[in-house]
């Protein structure tokens, strides 16, 4: 790999998607004329600063190797791990360079903005991420299907992809909150319970990750606009 590059991009796509309630896991619905995997590879490949892009995928899964992407010189796969931590710690063992980018399999719709945007504030120490302002009212529930409180919206955010950090940090910080049994729920977590305070992005609202069927239209139209 060149080392004009600066960034590598994993992409974890060990996943079933089991809400999609589909034939096979939901990054190889078909969106847009190709597979919703396809459609995020693409978005990440159109970078000139990404050198490679590794994509974790489940150790006998049957539809990776029969993408035209999969044979891209600039695309490796891994395998993946139970959860998505797992999986990210896999890929980084391949990483060369000194930033990495991780990014959801099923969120097609980057814009090239926003991944710049991201790529440079992940330059800082603490590192990055794209996220969005909450917008709606906040409830917490009870348990019982009713309303426990009102929360208030101020400096909630919703978290996105890519989540860009300095690579050893990255490898260090997963390595170690895994080895502790910490509760990871994407990269940015991994560095909060090692010290760090990554900084947040504004991204796009549009930049949504396909969870239910209905998203695969809204994906869809929102392709369409770009």
């Amino acid at each position: 790999m060149s080392t004009q590059f600066t960034y590598t991009a994993i992409v974890p796509a060990a996943g079933v998607g089991s809400r999609m309630a589909a034939d096979r896991p939901k990054q190889y619905l078909t969106l847009a004329g190709s597979t919703v995997l396809e459609q995020t590879l693409m978005r990440l490949l159109e970078h000139p600063a990404i050198g490679q892009i590794i994509v974790a995928t489940a150790e006998q899964d049957p539809w990776f190797s029969q993408l035209l992407l999969a044979r891209h010189p600039r695309i490796l796969r891994v395998n993946g791990g139970r959860e998505r931590a797992d999986s990210v710690l896999n890929a980084l063992q391949e990483v060369e360079t000194g930033q990495v980018l991780v990014h959801d399999a099923a969120r097609p719709c980057l814009r090239r903005a926003d991944l710049d945007a991201v790529m440079t504030a992940g330059l800082h120490p603490q590192g990055a991420i794209l996220a969005s302002r909450v917008r709606d009212t906040m409830k917490r529930g009870n348990g019982q299907g009713a309303i426990a409180t009102s929360v208030s919206r101020d400096e909630l955010w919703h978290a996105l992809t890519p989540q860009c950090f300095a690579t050893a940090s990255l490898q260090q910080a997963l390595t170690e909150a895994l080895a502790a049994g910490a509760t990871i729920t994407d990269e940015a977590s991994a560095m909060e319970w090692a010290g760090f305070h990554p900084q947040l992005v504004e991204g796009r609202s549009d930049n949504i990750k396909i969870t239910r069927p209905e998203d695969l239209a809204l994906a869809g139209f929102f392709l369409q606009q770009s």
